[in-house]
């Protein structure tokens, strides 16, 4: 059954809008000087930007479908687990909060649908830039500026005898990342916070983002979402796609996304 009586094309849409609705909130405080930050029991940092969005985000999705449970960064404790057809939502009202801390603009608003351990359907928004990425199941992933019509999107393929071009975290570059691309060869590294660096990879802009070092189920579901429908894969260093399946344990194991080819 759906979760909503909507088809998950049209879904899409409405959870875009209330992907846009939380970035305007965040950016309300983000033209403030003082942005309240706090810092939680793991010393990664919390404004009141992340608690406003996450307040839009639980109203709109609870509004939109009032019996699914919702899993958010900034309420874990909340969270009773999937229903009993293993669907919640995933959501990660503030995902780059240190980006947004340095006011780079490099900060996502990421809402994902998951089913029985698969992210189904994904938005994730960037209110700075005012770029939108979207993609669910059955439904060719899309990239949308302001709210202008959408523009499908795909991954590309690394030509041969070309550096590929990899993305790296902009503030978590760690050494096991770096090993691996020295291995990859020739390559180009463009850092950048947040899911930012996946969903370019989902449209084409590089090949490649490597993740070996700690990340969170909300960090990574919306954007999966939109690698899939984008023809690309998100998968352990040991080639198993990432499930989402147990959210008890919230920390993702190392990952990489691969666009349309593989080293």
């Amino acid at each position: 059954m759906p979760v909503t009586s909507l088809p998950l094309k049209s879904l899409l849409t409405q959870v875009e809008r209330i992907a846009r609705t939380a970035g305007e909130a965040i950016l309300s405080v983000y033209g403030e000087q003082d942005f309240g930050i706090e810092h939680k029991a793991d010393q990664s940092p919390l404004t009141r930007a992340d608690l406003a969005a996450n307040a839009v985000i639980v109203d709109g999705l609870s509004d939109l479908s009032p019996c699914l449970p919702i899993l958010t960064e900034e309420a874990v404790d909340d969270f009773t687990g999937p229903d009993a057809d293993g669907r919640y939502w995933l959501v990660d009202p503030l995902d780059g909060t240190k980006e947004f801390i340095k006011r780079n603009g490099e900060f996502t608003v990421n809402i994902a649908l998951i089913e029985q351990g698969r992210p189904v359907l994904g938005v994730v928004h960037a209110p700075v830039l005012d770029v939108t990425w979207l993609g669910a199941e059955g439904v060719e992933a899309c990239r949308m500026e302001g709210t202008d019509q959408r523009r499908a999107i795909h991954v590309s393929t690394h030509q041969p005898g070309t550096p590929w071009k990899v993305y790296g975290s902009r503030s978590h570059l760690g050494p096991h990342t770096l090993a691996w691309m020295d291995a990859l060869g020739e390559h180009e590294l463009i850092r950048l916070g947040s899911s930012i660096k996946l969903c370019l990879v989902a449209e084409g802009a590089g090949h490649l983002y490597p993740r070996l070092g700690p990340t969170c189920l909300w960090d990574t579901a919306a954007s999966h979402a939109v690698i899939n429908a984008a023809g690309g894969q998100l998968l352990t260093p040991e080639g198993e796609v990432l499930s989402y399946a147990d959210p008890s344990e919230t920390l993702n194991p190392h990952f990489i996304v691969y666009g349309g080819s593989k080293p």
